[in-house]
């Protein structure tokens, strides 16, 4: 962590017998605030008088996180046009994720702020992609940022030094020193650093898939959704997702005028997919056991471990005071359990499934055939003017979060707003004056 990384310029320092100091603001991480590291490096130890770095005094800024390098407490120590900066670009979800599952990464307003507080010497490199590309972990962002940093002759230490003090860290130091080596390199030819990265099959952790609602883009998210949901029941189940949006498509089409965005397709492509692909029994047994799923856990784990499983299946499971399931710790003989009833998908949905009867299951399954009897509602009118509307009706299922009590939860509010919307569709002005539904 952050911390770590002032240790390792601190240690460097010292091996040089030069002047170092070196002060972790953590206090606020306990509370979930930002980890912070006043490093201040010199020839002398008589020639620092503070241990925390003035206003507009920072020589470099050493950015793990992009949204704490853009805040005020960061942003204050650089001074235009004279701080260095590198800053690791992946988009990592906050806190306010959690209360909030619409929140975005600031990803436009930091690159903003950070860029003017110190002008046009920044730099930016998604860290968290090379990082999982090339050594399998996002733990190894950090001195990929400060090998970055170090090959751009931004540091007052020697590269001797730097090793040397990762090797006493002690802590996986082969992966270290290649994480800052990939740094470094990055830093002297970034292609060559992303092709190496490219060659590796494994998504990169905070990737963000940017929403483009031009016809190539919606091709691929459907493709991309047809495969899946033929692997989730079958290829006719899969069909009738296609068919479907593929009616949306030719309806929106009618409007275009030349337009070759479209956002109603894309918005049914996606909810459709939501309400149809949901995740019974069936699909957690298919997914835990995917061979792919296991290969990806053996590429990151090393040594001897073990899985865990924590699950709550409503036949077996016990219920806490409110009523709500409880979950329960099942060892590694789960997985054989898992490939039988992955194999068992068949059933689901017909008088033979015995996870089907139970209120949610029968719930998921009737929102399917509510959600295509809105959808063809509004198709039966939709014009230029209440797009707007048909674009609210049709990513209602977005609000449908969650599993279990929680799932209810939310489907209650979105039934509240379902029921908004379709009123204003249903009036005399055919949703073409729109009211603020919440």
């Amino acid at each position: 962590g952050v911390v770590t990384i002032g240790a390792l310029l601190g240690m460097a320092a010292h091996l040089e017998n030069k002047g170092v100091t070196v002060l972790d603001v953590t206090g606020l991480a306990q509370k979930g605030g930002a980890v912070m590291s006043h490093v201040q490096i010199s020839h002398a130890p008589t020639d620092i008088h503070a241990t925390r770095i003035a206003m507009g005094e920072a020589d470099l800024v050493i950015g793990c996180d992009a949204i704490v390098t853009a805040g005020d407490e960061c942003t204050s120590r650089m001074r235009y046009d004279a701080t260095r900066v590198v800053v690791n670009s992946a988009q990592t979800p906050t806190a306010e994720f959690i209360k909030n599952p619409n929140w975005a990464f600031p990803g436009t307003s930091a690159e903003r702020d950070i860029r003017a507080a110190a002008g046009d010497r920044v730099d930016f490199v998604d860290a968290n992609r090379f990082a999982v590309a090339l050594l399998g972990d996002a733990i190894y962002t950090n001195p990929f940022v400060l090998g970055y940093a170090w090959q751009k002759g931004w540091l007052p230490l020697t590269l001797a030094s730097l090793e040397r003090a990762i090797e006493l860290n002690a802590v996986s130091v082969e992966k270290n020193r290649a994480a800052f080596d990939w740094g470094r390199r990055a830093a002297h030819d970034l292609a060559s650093v992303q092709q190496a990265a490219a060659g590796d099959a494994r998504p990169a952790q905070g990737a963000t898939v940017i929403a483009l609602h031009t016809k190539k883009a919606v091709d691929a998210l459907i493709a991309k959704r047809v495969e899946f949901l033929t692997a989730y029941q079958n290829a006719a189940y899969a069909a009738r997702y296609a068919a479907f949006v593929d009616k949306v498509r030719a309806a929106e089409r009618a409007l275009a005028d030349g337009d070759m965005q479209e956002p109603l397709t894309e918005a049914v492509a996606r909810n459709l997919f939501k309400l149809m692909a949901y995740k019974d029994e069936y699909e957690v047994a298919r997914l835990q056991s995917d061979p792919a799923f296991l290969a990806r856990l053996s590429a990151q784990f090393e040594g001897d471990w073990k899985l865990k499983f924590h699950l709550a299946p409503p036949l077996l499971a016990k219920k806490d005071a409110h009523g709500h399931l409880v979950k329960k710790a099942y060892g590694p003989w789960m997985m054989s359990a898992f490939r039988l009833l992955a194999k068992a998908k068949f059933l689901r949905g017909t008088g033979l499934d015995p996870f089907g009867r139970t209120e949610e299951r029968r719930t998921e399954r009737a929102l399917i055939g509510e959600y295509q009897a809105l959808i063809d509602e509004v198709l039966a009118k939709l014009n230029a003017a209440n797009r707007p509307l048909a674009l609210e009706l049709a990513a209602l299922p977005d609000g449908i979060r969650g599993y279990g009590h929680v799932k209810e939860n939310n489907l209650r509010a979105v039934r509240v707003k379902w029921n908004a919307l379709l009123a204003q569709w249903r009036s005399p002005t055919g949703g073409q004056t729109r009211q603020q539904v919440a």
